[in-house]
């Protein structure tokens, strides 16, 4: 089930200021900026830059994923591996809160997230 309108904005307003403080200053950011996307019951939040070959076409890399588990009221954390698949992530698979989930992006003590 998806999230409702409510809880909806209140993920943006959270991502959004949190994507806010990790972006770099206006004249980088064609290359290098950070954006998220909700859908259906995940978050995801990644990097935006020019493909590495055509500056022309934009690429987003995955950087962090949290899915919530209504049933059980908990979001799954996840992290991009270089298989390209979504893994759990092994030192907190699982946070209450959202806020809990981008302490732990943001903080990215076993590099993970950011490299």
């Amino acid at each position: 089930m998806a999230f409702t309108e409510a809880e909806k904005q209140e993920y943006e307003a959270v991502l959004t200021a949190f994507i806010e403080i990790r972006r770099p200053r206006e004249e980088i950011r064609k290359k290098l900026d950070f954006g998220f996307q909700i859908k259906d019951q995940s978050i995801e939040i990644f990097e935006i830059r020019p493909v590495w070959d055509d500056d022309s076409r934009i690429m987003h890399s995955p950087v962090a994923k949290a899915t919530f588990v209504r049933s059980q009221r908990h979001w799954k954390v996840f992290w991009m591996r270089a298989d390209l698949t979504w893994h759990s992530y092994p030192p907190k698979p699982t946070v209450r809160r959202i806020h809990h989930f981008l302490e732990l992006v943001d903080k990215d003590t076993h590099h993970c997230f950011w490299g």
